[in-house]
């Protein structure tokens, strides 16, 4: 029995320090039936050069150029021209673990449609890894062996951008790279969680990410945080809020500033607590903040916690398993 294909869309764009090393994980992968549909994005440097001296001697690699602009028409360029059972992602600037491509397809094999393959992740650089990079990196993982990656999506995405596999009806149902929404990973988690499709738990790091100060991460306005919390808000809003309950702000930072001014916005009611004394009392956006034991005088309240500090949020959560408020059901943490 032919093992099924699986098509690997990669955009890339200036990256021509990284391709080859890309490239070289992509074409000595364990896995052999694999097509690379990759999209050169507009390259000002020899990307795309380099990339078709691969496609002249390998005729899995199709290397097409993006008619549109940014990586969300290249995606979409690439999945058209795609023709796998299976589809994943990879950035141009990573590289694949030996046999990352076969125990993805061996994991939905053996679970099914409506399960979407995850793999652990390590980060490297020429420059080293930073301290919050780090976190994260730990954070992701251990989300990623248990497979209980949405228990946490609001804080950050926690499927990474190049690491996740699925069926190619799962991906279809889940709206593929249709929406024009930034950042688009991130969006595309949100869909696969919408959909209900199962993280399948993996314990094995099975991608390394690579980590500059060029990186589209760290450069592109789109990834910027504001984008994350109007992202955020959309599919609490669409997928978790229950609009017979009222929305309470915890925290009274930026990001709850923010995401008060958003609700005002969209003329959604809320309340507004927060533990800083010298907020208590006063008005923001003609809101009033009140003091977080407030909170018992709302009736069935949904809270968004904006508050960042770890050992606050420790706090937080003893104050809601205190009053027997669950996570993703009474209360959301936004970072």
């Amino acid at each position: 029995m032919q093992e099924p294909l699986i098509s690997i869309l990669t955009p890339f764009k200036n990256t021509q320090l990284y391709l080859a090393a890309c490239l070289d994980s992509i074409c000595n992968q364990s896995y052999t039936n694999w097509e690379l549909i990759i999209v050169d994005d507009g390259s000002k440097d020899a990307s795309y050069t380099l990339v078709e001296s691969y496609a002249k001697t390998e005729p899995r690699i199709k290397l097409l150029k993006n008619n549109g602009k940014g990586i969300i028409d290249a995606l979409r360029l690439a999945f058209k021209n795609s023709r796998g059972t299976y589809i994943t992602r990879m950035d141009s600037d990573d590289i694949m673990h030996h046999d990352k491509l076969k125990i993805m397809c061996n994991s939905l094999l053996k679970h099914g449609k409506k399960h979407v393959a995850v793999g652990m992740v390590k980060y490297f650089s020429d420059e080293g890894i930073s301290n919050g990079y780090a976190r994260y990196e730990t954070w992701l993982n251990n989300l990623t062996s248990e497979g209980s990656n949405y228990s946490e999506i609001y804080k950050e995405c926690v499927i990474p951008s190049p690491c996740w596999m699925l069926h190619r009806d799962d991906f279809i149902k889940a709206d593929a790279f249709n929406p024009n929404r930034y950042p688009e990973d991130y969006d595309l988690t949100f869909r696969f969680y919408k959909h209900v499709f199962t993280c399948i738990p993996c314990n094995r790091v099975l991608h390394q990410w690579r980590d500059y100060s060029t990186r589209t991460s760290r450069t592109h306005i789109h990834y910027a945080q504001n984008y994350f919390l109007d992202i955020k808000l959309h599919y609490f809003l669409e997928l978790d809020h229950d609009t017979t309950r009222p929305i309470t702000i915890w925290g009274a930072g930026t990001k709850g500033k923010n995401i008060a001014k958003a609700l005002i916005d969209k003329e959604i009611p809320f309340y507004w607590i927060c533990d800083n004394e010298k907020k208590i009392g006063k008005h923001i956006y003609q809101q009033e903040l009140h003091n977080f034991n407030y909170l018992k005088q709302i009736e069935n309240p949904q809270c968004i916690v904006t508050v960042a500090n770890e050992q606050a949020q420790q706090e937080i959560k003893e104050y809601f398993k205190t009053h027997k408020m669950q996570s993703m059901i009474d209360y959301f943490f936004f970072c």
